[in-house]
């Protein structure tokens, strides 16, 4: 597991980490903290790999919140554990007690602290989020609650490295329209890579965002121990399990 510097170093009242794929139950292409509840893995393994993760981070009870994740820019403000599944790709709280958790096997999580107003977010950020700029709307609503952008730490954790991410022209010409971003793409041998995270971190400070903190580690290498959906598909795998990444306030 992985933690951020900015937010390790200077902030007691909070705990946050990003989660590999080491220390679980699971086995098998699920080996074995695999905590996709939408993956194929046996449930019961899935059930304790995410009990797992509360004992680490101390979260109580079913204080653990995740989402059913969409690729969208759907953000949720909480207050307490809901009732139900929630559907989108962020969460907001400023309550205690409340660990906001976000799967990924390539995506990018991202975690967010305000430190003035003790507010937290999370998000879940593939192409698709990004392309939808989920960062703005999760700093939106940070705002509305009272947050100003240049007290914001943002940390964009593990995911897929740009040399691992091969894109068609298409995609590109999508994002080129929208965006100014020809500098997140390169292009090798006829063959096109993005760069998620740059990409992100570029967003971030055009949203405002002064304070930005990256976990260099590349979820498609074996070495590093992440789930990667890009690997198991590229190796015929059928399925994959996910990384989790948590924030919570103490």
């Amino acid at each position: 597991m992985f933690k951020s510097r900015k937010l390790t170093s200077n902030y007691k009242n909070i705990i946050h980490c990003f989660f590999n794929s080491e220390g679980g139950v699971s086995t098998g292409i699920y080996n074995s903290l695999n905590c996709g509840i939408g993956s194929n893995d046996k449930k019961n393994k899935i059930k304790n790999n995410l009990n797992i993760v509360k004992k680490k981070i101390n979260c109580k009870n079913n204080n653990l919140i995740l989402l059913n994740q969409i690729h969208s820019n759907k953000v949720h403000k909480v207050l307490k554990v809901p009732k139900n599944k929630i559907t989108g790709d962020g969460l907001i709280t400023k309550e205690k007690g409340l660990a906001l958790g976000i799967l990924t096997a390539d995506c990018a999580p991202i975690l967010f602290y305000d430190p003035k107003k003790k507010i937290i977010a999370a998000a879940h950020a593939g192409w698709k989020g990004a392309f939808k700029n989920i960062t703005k709307k999760v700093l939106n609503d940070m705002q509305k609650w009272g947050s100003n952008l240049y007290n914001i730490i943002a940390v964009i954790g593990p995911c897929i490295n740009y040399r691992n991410y091969e894109v068609k022209k298409d995609f590109m010409i999508k994002f080129l329209k929208r965006y100014n971003c020809k500098n997140c793409f390169i292009t090798k041998k006829r063959i096109i890579y993005f760069n998620l995270t740059k990409f992100i971190r570029i967003q971030l400070i055009k949203n405002g965002v002064k304070s930005i903190d990256i976990i260099k580690k590349d979820t498609f290498k074996r070495k590093n121990k992440f789930f990667s959906s890009r690997y198991n598909l590229k190796n015929k795998f059928d399925d994959y399990g996910r990384n989790i990444s948590v924030i919570m306030i103490k």
